[in-house]
């Protein structure tokens, strides 16, 4: 008999929480997956909750309601195998999978590893899945199991293909990092070469809170080749079609499977779930979505982030403090693209110390955009603030970073007042390097709902400019913007150098003490001068608290400031000390 499964891997968009809505998407889904024939559809991981639920799960209506949402799936899906994730609650809850077929869920598959680690917390919620099941669907054997399982060596995929497993279907709820995507690819081309084994990787798109979800959904043969990929960073039904016989004729001359065999004894269950039907379809082309480069990877995060964000938590318009420097230039041109012309608005606020070309960069930035614009001058506003405190309290002291910082405070209060008055969400315009040093007025530039660049390096914020400039053909950004040294524009002749090291030097720094956690010896050792490494880590250990008090902001790098990097702020420890 010919044994083939045509496969669905549904990437689709959930919202924590939204039941109603996830089921709609998920029966839609089914839907048009039996319009096409389809033996098998798997989901990401959580679809019915949405991921990551976190502290929800502490709630038993959240988990009850779940549990009744998948007896509703359940219900509506007929010749068709369904792998859904849930909660599994069985006396205790469970991250699961859900194997449906003819209207009943046949067979319930728990994850195993629980991840601790970066933005996870599993371990705090779930209890760990401890039975190993492979399905019997359509002649074919085929193994489940959920995101982290897959991701070591000798877990659930490698027994469940010892045990004689064909297909292996991962559904996972993989957040993005610049990178990541790559390495996830050529990990599990390696399980699948080592297990012999198609391995079909599902993945969760979309934006939930500060983390991001890239798709990428793909499929990988028994010789570890990428056979079908799917849209990045967009809803996809990838359609496959996969031949089971191949893996046997490649295992019949490759013993190692058959040689290992045994590990799987007595730890690997049989599932029944669908019986053979005789292959009768007209082939279905492979698709294989290319992957873009990194520049366009990280525009699309931040713009999908920017949009679910504002879209899942019902606002209407986002409101953009438009400096005329690169940082607010690039948040405007991210929210345009996210949310459309119509939806953002841009406020100059422009001070004595307003260079002329900075309001003709975000002027000539917001018409070529078409944002509509408030200009509220501040000149007057600050001098009633400083001669009233001046009165009042300070005296003849002498002007200082005070006289600064109340300018920026200036701008966040008539900002939220704005956003208090029509219900807009400010997006805040601070890049990574800035928070890492401080370099950022608490209640002033901070202020707003949503930091779309808190993860982006200032030198990767010039990147992104370029780049976005190229895809629209002419400078959307102006040409200026991008070349005129950054200003903050608090005091006369002010450069962003006055404060900090020159961003070329400042951002690598910051990588390796931010992101990597290397000492303060190691990052001299990598040729950086050493009262500059000492300054930077200082700056970095002083500002914990301002970031605990910033918006959330979308992760795109491997150590993101909040779930990422959590730290102490009364914290004695120098890294710089003598030991």
């Amino acid at each position: 008999m010919v044994r083939k499964l045509r496969i669905a891997l549904a990437q689709l968009n959930f919202t924590v929480g939204d039941f109603e809505g996830n089921k709609a998407k998920i029966l839609d889904a089914i839907s048009k997956a039996e319009e096409n024939r389809v033996d098998i559809i798997a989901f990401p991981e959580l679809s019915v909750t949405g991921y990551p639920p976190e502290d929800l799960l502490l709630k038993p209506q959240f988990i009850e309601r779940n549990m009744e949402t998948i007896h509703e799936i359940a219900k509506n899906v007929g010749n068709i195998v369904a792998i859904v994730g849930f909660v599994d609650l069985n006396e205790d809850i469970y991250n699961a999978a859900a194997i449906i077929y003819q209207h009943k869920i046949v067979d319930v598959y728990h994850k195993i590893f629980l991840p601790t680690y970066s933005v996870y917390d599993e371990d705090r919620y779930f209890s760990r899945g401890r039975r190993i099941p492979i399905y019997e669907i359509r002649g074919c054997r085929v193994g489940v199991n959920i995101c982290e399982d897959i991701w070591y060596p000798d877990g659930p995929g490698h027994l469940q293909s010892l045990a004689g497993a064909e297909l292996i279907i991962n559904i996972s709820a993989s957040p993005f990092y610049a990178g990541k995507r790559e390495y996830r690819e050529k990990m599990i081309s390696v399980r699948g070469m080592d297990s012999i084994v198609y391995v079909a990787y599902v993945n969760l798109v979309g934006g939930q809170d500060e983390l991001v979800f890239d798709g990428g959904s793909f499929l990988v043969s028994p010789q570890g080749s990428i056979l079908a990929r799917a849209k990045i960073f967009e809803e996809d039904l990838l359609i496959i079609d996969i031949n089971a016989e191949s893996v046997l004729r490649t295992r019949l001359h490759d013993p190692r499977i058959r040689k290992e065999s045994n590990l799987a004894e007595g730890k690997v269950e049989r599932v029944f779930v669908a019986p053979y039907e005789k292959w009768d379809r007209e082939p279905i082309a492979p698709r294989i979505e290319e992957s873009p480069p990194v520049e366009e990877e990280i525009f699309k995060a931040l713009v999908v982030g920017t949009r679910d964000y504002v879209n899942k938590n019902g606002f209407k318009k986002v409101l953009i403090g438009l400096s005329g420097g690169i940082d607010s230039s690039l948040v405007a041109a991210i929210a345009k693209e996210a949310l459309g012309p119509e939806r953002v608005v841009g406020v100059l606020m422009p001070s004595q110390y307003t260079s002329r070309e900075s309001i003709e960069d975000a002027e000539e930035l917001a018409k070529n955009l078409g944002i509509q614009t408030y200009t509220v001058p501040i000149k007057d506003i600050f001098y009633t603030f400083n001669q009233e405190l001046k009165k009042n309290v300070w005296g003849d002291m002498p002007e200082d970073v005070t006289e600064e910082n109340l300018q920026a405070r200036i701008r966040g209060t008539i900002l939220m007042s704005i956003s208090n008055k029509f219900g807009w969400l400010v997006l805040t315009t601070g890049n990574k390097s800035e928070m890492s040093c401080g370099y950022a007025t608490l209640y002033g530039d901070m202020a707003g709902g949503f930091a779309v660049i808190k993860d982006v390096m200032k030198t990767m914020v010039y990147r992104l400019a370029e780049y976005y400039n190229r895809t629209k053909g002419f400078d959307v950004i102006p040409k200026r913007v991008l070349t005129k040294p950054p200003s903050a524009e608090l005091r006369p002749n002010q450069t962003d150098q006055d404060t900090l090291p020159p961003y070329e030097v400042l951002d690598p720094i910051l990588k390796a003490y931010v992101e990597e956690d290397r000492s303060y010896r190691e990052i001299v050792a990598m040729g950086f001068d050493e009262e500059t490494v000492k300054r930077v880590i200082q700056m970095v250990d002083r500002n914990e608290y301002k970031r605990r008090q910033a918006p959330p902001g979308i992760k795109i790098t491997p150590r993101a400031f909040g779930k990422d990097r959590r730290l102490p702020i009364t914290n004695k420890f120098r890294p710089f000390a003598k030991s």
